[in-house]
């Protein structure tokens, strides 16, 4: 689909179109957020005394040397839940900004701050986790800036017919960048020591500030470089040279009407208890591994990584398959949106029941494998759902769900830290089959509630007398 848009003569200058360039460096850029979202969940096992925290019993079981911090489990939980307490502050800001001034620097900020707070964090431990802490909340108001930075980017870049691929090109990095991020950590952690992640994984950052920076605008009417006037043309004679956010009258948000919909708060049940699961095992999954599993740290990051690629893999295919079936008029675009929420949700709530009773190792990784995959399901289930009952208010919709949905990122890692904090092997265990069975509990409100009330229908409220179907949608987006 990509390659078509590039062969069809519209736009295309060199090897590839300065739209693509754009989604590229999009995509690395989010690889980056999204790496900086994980990698300390890897490197702070490797940053911890275990022995002490062990009444003084050895570690040698996990492969590990000890780290210099005597950080508990209810400590770590704090760490972690600084980075999406930073998230949550800077979504809506940032998305006014991005609008108002400039998405480009927006990013390229975000990045920054994750960059900066990186090389700065090993300085940070060693003064007080407090201070370590602070570097998350930084890194945290970085993540939250990014996506509604790259929401305005795609509006304002991608013609309409390509927006899809443009968009998917850009979100794959989330993916990718978690991928990566875990195996590197892991690595550089094992081989090189705990400090060096923060290091090497920040110093690599600049390269993308500084080529995103030269080479990219926040519009076509903006890029003066390695762009053709045919591109120009093109890209905003398609978006009927609307690109221009705040030179248009916005229509008045009906808050009323949106919190007052069904269909609205079923997308907003859906993605607050898919991210209670999510949020869990995107920070507390290395965890387990290392405490109840008893990996190594080598070994802990290439499992903790295969379940991210898997759902990477999975999320195409499924909406390959699904937009197939509603071509060819076998399901509807609102049986789509269930099947993939109901994969999201189902699969990982079955795979967590059963993991509970699961004493191998081999197989609660692969059934935790099954279930980080399957909840990929929620990019083409519940999270593609805004822009179908409402298009003309979709990034304001977005921004309400995912500032909701962010709770669990804060509260997750807390309560995983304070039910795990027993020294005793056996209520450590007991603790995690109880997290995995409240988790299980959201993920059954999310099917029922989703199930009943969720729709593709466009609600009577999206109509408006000044909606620009073709301009920036109002408001943030994120994942």
């Amino acid at each position: 689909m990509a390659s078509e848009a590039l062969s069809n003569g519209q736009g295309r200058t060199g090897l590839i179109s300065t739209r693509y360039i754009m989604a590229m460096l999009g995509s690395i850029g989010l690889a980056i957020i999204y790496g900086f979202k994980v990698n300390v969940s890897i490197a702070i096992i490797s940053m911890v005394n275990h022995t002490a925290l062990n009444n003084g019993s050895s570690n040698s079981s996990v492969g590990l040397e000890d780290g210099p911090f005597v950080w508990d489990n209810k400590m770590r939980g704090l760490i972690h839940s600084m980075y999406f307490t930073g998230y949550l502050i800077s979504m809506i800001p940032s998305g006014i900004v991005a609008e108002k001034i400039s998405a480009k620097w927006v990013m390229n900020i975000a990045v920054l701050l994750n960059a900066v707070a990186s090389i700065c964090s090993p300085v940070a431990a060693h003064i007080s986790p407090a201070a370590f802490a602070a570097m998350r909340l930084i890194q945290g108001l970085g993540g939250g800036a990014s996506f509604p930075a790259m929401h305005v980017m795609i509006a304002k870049w991608a013609p309409p017919k390509e927006r899809n691929v443009i968009g998917s090109i850009i979100y794959a990095g989330t993916a990718l960048g978690t991928v990566i991020s875990i195996l590197l950590t892991g690595l550089i952690a094992a081989d090189m020591g705990w400090e060096a992640v923060f290091y090497i994984e920040g110093g690599l950052c600049f390269i993308w500030f500084t080529v995103w920076w030269i080479a990219i605008a926040d519009s076509p009417a903006d890029q003066r470089r390695f762009i053709s006037a045919q591109e120009r043309s093109y890209i905003l004679s398609s978006l009927g040279n609307s690109e221009s956010r705040h030179e248009k009258e916005t229509s008045r948000i009906p808050l009323r009407q949106i919190f007052s919909s069904m269909p609205f708060i079923a997308i907003l049940v859906a993605h607050f208890c898919s991210n209670c699961g999510w949020y869990m095992l995107l920070t507390q999954l290395p965890t387990y591994m290392n405490e109840v599993l008893h990996f190594d740290l080598k070994t802990n990051a290439g499992l903790s990584s295969l379940p991210f690629f898997c759902m990477w893999l999975f999320t195409l295919i499924l909406s390959y398959v699904l937009t197939k079936l509603q071509g060819a008029g076998v399901i509807t675009l609102t049986f789509s949106r269930k099947i993939g929420t109901l994969f999201a949700s189902v699969v990982p709530m079955i795979c967590l029941v059963i993991v509970s009773y699961v004493g191998n190792a081999l197989g609660a990784v692969a059934l935790m494998t099954i279930g980080v995959t399957c909840i990929g399901g929620m990019y083409c289930g519940f999270l593609a759902n805004h822009i179908d009952i409402a298009p003309n208010f979709a990034g304001t919709l977005v921004a309400i769900t995912n500032a909701v949905a962010t709770i669990p990122g804060i509260v997750m890692p807390n309560v995983v830290g304070y039910l795990t904090s027993s020294k005793d092997p056996d209520e450590k265990l007991f603790a995690w089959k109880m997290i995995f069975f409240a988790t299980a509990v959201f993920y059954v409100i999310e099917i029922i509630v989703y199930w009943i009330f969720g729709t593709a229908k466009e609600q009577p409220w999206n109509k408006t007398d000044s909606s620009h179907p073709q301009a920036v949608p109002l408001g943030r987006n994120d994942d």
